[in-house]
């Protein structure tokens, strides 16, 4: 009897550790797995590989890419003289959902939070910097969200951008306080980017 539940316990105890999934969560997936059509779960298996195998960071942006450069810093279309800089590859998705952004990102990969030991090294903030040395980035939109590790976030890369003589903008507070950028509607997103305020 364990050996054929122990497959389901696993799988059950795999779902549990991703974020935002809870226990019950956990079951409830797999048991929708464990009923449906075979097909179901050799496409989730697929997908999972196909992700781990063909997705990557690009070098220049650090946004999740299966071509390095993505096709965002590759696009002649974009103004290169803008970079706005994000918390999460999934901001980036959010902020292209607008079709309002033409410019060029940077994905931090985080934010600082002195409570969960993540400073300034564990974030691609040395990147961010280099790029903005060779002089062609004239204003950079920290599109942090709007909480306590974002704003820290923010106020930290300011102190480090305005030596450079960029000018430095944040996004408006049309999103709510303590909310994330991948959760925004395109249109508040879209009037936090362009309402945003020089810092």
């Amino acid at each position: 009897m364990h050996g054929t539940i122990q497959p389901v316990s696993r799988l059950v105890e795999a779902f549990a550790r991703l974020p935002g999934i809870g226990p019950k969560s956990a079951q409830r997936l797999t048991f929708y797995l464990l009923r449906a059509p075979v097909e179901a779960s050799r496409e989730l298996a697929d997908a999972l590989i196909q992700m781990r195998e063909n997705v990557i960071f690009c070098s220049l942006c650090f946004n999740i890419t299966s071509e390095d450069p993505c096709d965002a810093c590759t696009d002649a279309r974009r103004d290169r003289s803008i970079i706005c800089v994000v918390e999460e590859p999934l901001d980036v998705l959010a902020l292209e959902r607008t079709r309002g952004y033409r410019g060029l990102y940077h994905v931090l990969h985080g934010a600082l939070s002195p409570i969960e030991g993540i400073g300034p090294d564990d974030l691609k903030i040395t990147p961010l910097l280099a790029r903005l040395r060779d002089g062609t980035v004239k204003e950079v939109i920290l599109a942090t969200n709007p909480n306590v590790e974002g704003d820290t976030t923010a106020q930290y890369l300011t102190q480090l951008i305005r030596p450079l003589g960029i000018s430095t903008s944040r996004i408006a507070r049309g999103l709510p306080v303590g909310g994330d950028l991948e959760y925004a509607d395109e249109v508040t997103l879209a009037q936090a980017m362009e309402n945003r305020r020089m810092v």
